[in-house]
């Protein structure tokens, strides 16, 4: 059962919890500080069950007609696995919770709080905002709060810019990975922006927060800009071009991947600082 709610917590998506608070201790201009590390063990397992935990739950009627359900891109749940779910939601979060409320300051549990909540909201009723078109993709603005949080918890200046630019990436992406699943949605009812603007009108949803967000990025770091650009462009040009599911699933892996190989771009400039001895 252990290994099942790892699985659950779709590991090869940690990136998007992890990544956002490892950003914010390298902007914030230390390379590693220790009292991240359980704010990074709550974004491994814990956080991610509750995200995809509760989103597995409430989605088991599309889930069961969507064939890349069932592995690394989300599971399929059993009737009788949802109480163990729940029971390992409760057990893996709520420690960090009391020793978050216990160490950290108002603003950042505050953070943390509206965290929880918004993903509980996108796929819980009775807002579920995964079902209502422009609010799904709105709520993943929610990917960006570890740039706020981390900063306050470690106790640096919050990069609102950086912040704000991943907070717009998060609304184009979660309207571009939806497209893939419009078949499925559209046969159980469920509307979502891709089900609302189709394939070619996601794809102009997704092009103007992309853009925005990766001019943000420039402002922010150079080389993290221009490959966010390159990056975008070709999936957004790919898909426009040919504006069919099947090529919406030939690269969603390409999305999935999408968080780690533009995030090389820092890693490299990081192992740069460190051969010229800009970290201590």
């Amino acid at each position: 059962m252990l290994k099942r709610l790892v699985v659950i917590s779709r590991p090869v998506l940690w990136v998007n919890t992890i990544g956002p608070a490892v950003m914010a201790m390298w902007i914030g201009g230390e390379l590693f500080n220790p009292e991240i590390i359980p704010l990074l063990i709550w974004l491994t397992v814990p956080f991610n069950l509750w995200l995809y935990g509760i989103n597995d739950i409430f989605d088991r009627e599309t889930d069961l007609l969507n064939a890349r359900k069932g592995g690394v891109q989300g599971a399929v749940l059993a009737i009788h696995e949802i109480k163990w779910v729940l029971w390992g939601i409760a057990i893996t979060n709520i420690p960090f919770v009391v020793y978050f409320f216990l160490n950290y300051s108002l603003a950042t549990n505050i953070w943390i709080v509206v965290y929880y909540l918004f993903f509980l909201n996108y796929s819980a009723p009775p807002l579920r905002w995964k079902s209502r078109p422009f609010w799904d993709a709105g709520s993943n603005i929610d990917y960006a709060f570890p740039l706020v949080f981390v900063a306050l918890a470690l106790n640096y200046e919050v990069n609102w810019i950086g912040a704000i630019g991943l907070m717009l990436w998060g609304v184009a992406k979660q309207a571009y990975d939806a497209i893939q699943d419009i078949y499925e949605d559209r046969a159980v009812g469920i509307e979502t922006t891709a089900t609302k603007l189709d394939i070619r009108g996601t794809v102009i949803w997704s092009t103007v927060f992309w853009s925005i967000a990766t001019v943000m990025f420039l402002i922010v770091n150079i080389p993290l800009g221009i490959a966010n650009g390159i990056y975008v462009g070709y999936l957004l040009y790919n898909q426009y071009k040919k504006p069919t599911l099947d090529e919406a699933r030939r690269l969603y892996p390409a999305s999935i991947a999408f968080p780690y190989i533009v995030g090389t771009v820092i890693g490299f400039q990081l192992v740069v600082g460190l051969v010229f001895g800009l970290y201590p």
